[in-house]
């Protein structure tokens, strides 16, 4: 059925909770398993490509799903497509926890991919299904918007604090009870919501070129920027951009299509996922950099490092109740401009960080970054959660999630290898004399192979080589700072232009509006 129209009441409010933590397991869940690593290797034993894939399964699988099981729960109803992927992700976690072999691991981690599809589309449709006061919607998708932020960030913290006390498995738990209490409580609090109109046959065919696209392309683009350039995840990229073709030309042509085409001519639709996309670009892309920053030039472990991380989450967290009580007197278009403005103050203020600048430097930095784009990731969600009809709504919510999942890898990928490019360029020819050349190549590679080297040469040659290396991975960071400006720069300007037709009050638009791209 679907819920009542009006305010909610307590009732919806609970739901909310419930709904918001296995968002933030999910959004943890990478994070959790940084510190398992070394754990890992102990104990099972991987290749070095089964450790990239126990890393990249989980996000590989989440994010070339997301589609079919967003378009999937608005046929056979969201409630029940979100305990399913509850069962599911219990089981899988369970599985992970107690794995024998790395290849039990990886396995695990592609069904953990697969039940976070099917959750993270769901959560967010129900939230659209359960809200209908504007005003309420805006709040409740706020707090989904913070969820997401908050467990990126205290994924690593929860990891390092389980793997102190229990064994590498113990990372894969966090998620247990959450699930457990989605499935007791989902089906009281919230009620079910499927799409009343004919659907006719699902299309697998669709549903088999969205996960043969995403996979190829999220691969190559994440290898490229960690490895650099090489013909094998090249040829990945490109195959997946073919078959993004294919799975939109099918789209186009499919009689019963897994995402209606024509909500990309609905402006705020296609305004939102594009800036949205622009904004994890800018965010996700640079956040590689915060966090080497913190442990290889300024020498913190890793477990430090997260902790310090927490601190630009108070900015985070004060952008996002500004932006609330700004959106009743404020366009939308308006606030996400001076969202991105924000963030390119940011930007700018990272290139002023030096390997000897103030720990609040970067800090504050980061803070003021993130402020900026987070703030604008929670306007746009209920925007494409609104603009798109009730019953594509867990369509709509999975299409702007993969966009998510890709501006992420994209904005790795990019300032990444800008940043990279630039620390290659600046060693060459600058490293101290005496180093010799297997070194020398390994401290070229990455600031971390540097700091490896550094601590095995005699004298004063490691300490000339880590000043040389962090200032060269400080040049990159700047570069890569400029290129994040532009872009911050450039989601103003299409926020402003795609997106300046909604008033204040209403960060939605009508659900059936005609207004083309």
């Amino acid at each position: 059925m679907t819920a009542t129209t009006g305010r909610a009441g307590r009732r919806e409010w609970i739901g909310l909770a419930v709904l918001l933590l296995p968002t933030l397991v999910l959004s943890m869940d990478m994070g959790v398993l940084f510190f398992a690593v070394p754990y890992i290797s102990t104990e099972l034993a991987p290749s070095g490509t089964q450790q990239l894939w126990i890393m990249d399964m989980y996000s590989f699988l989440l994010a070339g799903l997301l589609i079919t099981m967003g378009a999937l729960g608005d046929r056979i109803g969201r409630r029940r497509l979100l305990l399913i992927g509850a069962a599911g992700f219990t089981g899988a976690s369970l599985l992970a926890a107690w794995s024998g072999s790395a290849e039990q691991l990886i396995a695990a981690r592609a069904l953990l991919g697969a039940a976070g599809a099917t959750v993270m589309p769901s959560t967010l449709a129900l939230i659209r299904n359960t809200f209908h006061d504007t005003k309420q919607r805006q709040t409740a998708l706020g707090a989904w918007g913070g969820m997401l932020t908050a467990g990126a960030t205290l994924g690593p913290v929860a990891g390092g604090l389980l793997l102190d006390h229990y064994w590498w498995g113990s990372a894969f738990l966090v998620a247990v009870p959450v699930m457990v209490l989605v499935l007791l409580t989902v089906p009281v609090l919230l009620p079910e919501y499927r799409t009343t109109a004919p659907t006719g046959r699902f299309d697998l065919p669709g549903a088999a070129l969205s996960l043969a696209a995403i996979l190829p392309l999220v691969y190559g683009v994440k290898t490229l920027a960690v490895d650099g350039w090489s013909p094998r995840p090249a040829l990945a990229t490109a195959a997946g951009l073919l078959l993004a073709g294919a799975f939109v030309w099918r789209q186009h042509t499919a009689a019963n299509p897994l995402i209606d085409l024509s909500l990309f001519r609905i402006r705020t639709f296609s305004g939102a996922i594009s800036v949205n996309t622009l904004a994890m670009f800018a965010m996700m892309g640079f956040a590689l950099f915060t966090s080497q920053y913190l442990q290889l030039v300024k020498g913190m472990s890793p477990f430090t490092a997260s902790l310090w991380s927490l601190v630009p989450s108070v900015g985070v967290g004060a952008a996002i109740g500004i932006g609330s009580a700004l959106a009743g007197k404020v366009r939308p278009a308006a606030l996400m401009c001076g969202g991105f403005v924000v963030g390119a103050t940011g930007f700018a203020m990272m290139t002023q960080v030096g390997p000897h600048s103030p720990l609040a430097l970067i800090l504050t930095s980061a803070g003021v970054l993130a402020a900026g784009t987070v703030g604008t990731m929670t306007m746009t969600a209920e925007m494409v959660v609104s603009a798109a009809p009730a019953e594509q709504a867990g369509a709509a919510s999975a299409t702007s999630e993969t966009a998510v999942e890709l501006g992420s890898s994209l904005g790795i990928a990019l300032l990444g290898a800008a940043g990279a490019a630039v620390y290659r360029h600046q060693l060459d020819g600058a490293l101290p004399a005496g180093v010799d050349v297997a070194a020398a190549g390994t401290a070229r590679d990455t600031l971390g192979g540097a700091v490896s080297v550094a601590a095995h040469l005699p004298g004063r040659l490691g300490p000339d080589l880590l000043e040389t290396a962090r200032g060269a991975f400080t040049d990159g960071l700047h570069v890569a700072a400029v290129v994040g400006l532009l872009f911050a720069l450039g989601a103003a300007l299409l926020a402003y232009r795609l997106l300046r037709h909604l008033p204040a009050a209403a960060t939605t638009a009508p659900e059936q509006e005609p207004v083309a791209a």
